[in-house]
């Protein structure tokens, strides 16, 4: 792997000659040309060994570096700035890079979209919910259908629970954020109707200080299973254990920091995905805009349940798991309304985990107490 200082990246402000307009394959990228050998960017918002967001991706760089022909760039602690404008065209210009994982979700818009037409023969990748048809076609976005995870994290805590009830750290409302913690309460609703989650926001995707003091808040109010929705859930996990709280994990596997105190944990497992991305670019066939991913696709993966999940927490767990392996499983069903009492499904209709409506939420759902502004 070639490694560069993130100063000499940063400052790269080189023109670019690529010409305007790629080609449309209707929903598809234009085709990359068949190459023996190829450059592949990551980039992200923080460090590589976060125990969380950051390190989930790079954990998938490590299986694209595996393959053969393919060269690695890596470049962390990025801002969500015209920093990361200047690091991706460092990696075309300098190192003629041809395929990137911008991975943090500010990187998208304005910075994804205004570099990609320039350079048209680079291939973007997204992490998010994020492109849309008109949208550059050497752009993408991909994600998973983390929620899953999250409900499944919310059944072991609706077991372990004795207040009933549970807490969420949470970044930003963002409907990918909204998304993980109705899942979460509402996995747990499906344990205990009773039980409530108290969700504080910090602001901002890693901020260490005002994480450990949101936790510390849950915990006074008698949470004690907490889980997180910030980039590195490394001070929530242990702020949680030090004030006795069981902890769900997120991202990556937190049970190294959380011992016998994590339940479990909704994990990303991007090697499938990357390594697909990049052998498709190898071999010149068209990636689709919109890619999605659960359970049964291997995009997202359960951390092992800990040693204080019960034998009946289990049976739930895993019954629950098979229903969504299966296919056609909607956490968000009716009657359910949010906490503002607003109907968001009626008796019989519900949301499955692929339908694109759930990319858009900006409600809490009833149960969840705390506010989106």
């Amino acid at each position: 792997m070639t490694t560069f200082t993130p100063l000499n990246r940063r400052r790269f402000l080189g023109a670019s000659t690529a010409a305007l307009g790629a080609a449309a394959l209707g929903g598809l990228s234009r085709p990359a040309m068949a190459a023996d050998n190829l450059t592949v960017g990551f980039i992200y918002v923080g460090p590589k060994d976060d125990f969380g967001y950051n390190q989930a991706h790079a954990e998938g760089a490590a299986a694209v570096k595996a393959m053969a022909g393919v060269t690695v760039l890596e470049e962390e602690n990025v801002p969500e700035s015209q920093d990361v404008q200047n690091t991706m065209e460092s990696m075309i210009n300098f190192d003629g890079a041809g395929l990137l994982f911008p991975t943090s979700f500010g990187y998208f818009n304005p910075h994804i979209l205004e570099l990609a037409p320039k350079y048209s023969d680079v291939r973007f990748e997204h992490c998010g919910g994020l492109w849309t048809e008109g949208n550059p076609t050497n752009a993408g976005s991909y994600f998973g259908y983390i929620g899953m995870g999250q409900y499944l994290n919310g059944v072991a805590a609706g077991h372990a629970s004795k207040t009933k009830k549970i807490g969420f750290v949470a970044a930003k409302p963002i409907p990918q954020v909204l998304n993980n913690i109705n899942s979460f309460l509402l996995g747990a609703r499906a344990v205990d109707p009773t039980i409530t989650c108290q969700v504080i926001f910090t602001g901002e995707w890693s901020l260490a200080v005002k994480e450990a003091e949101a936790t510390n808040a849950l915990a006074d109010q008698g949470c004690d299973v907490i889980t997180c929705h910030v980039d590195g859930p490394k001070v929530v996990c242990e702020t949680a254990v030090a004030r006795g709280a069981y902890v769900c994990g997120y991202h990556a596997d937190q049970s190294p920091l959380a011992g016998d105190m994590y339940l479990t944990g909704a994990e990303w497992n991007w090697a499938s995905v990357y390594t697909d991305m990049v052998a498709k670019t190898m071999a010149g066939e068209p990636i689709d805009n919109f890619v999605r991913g659960g359970l049964a696709d291997g995009f997202i993966k359960m951390s092992p349940l800990g040693p204080a999940v019960s034998d009946t927490a289990r049976a739930q767990f895993e019954a629950v798991k098979a229903e969504i392996v299966a296919g056609g499983f909607a956490a968000i069903k009716g009657p359910l309304k949010d906490n503002k009492g607003n109907v968001i499904a009626a008796a019989g209709e519900g949301f499955v985990e692929t339908d694109v409506k759930l990319e858009s939420m900006d409600y809490l759902v009833e149960g969840v107490l705390g506010s989106t502004s």
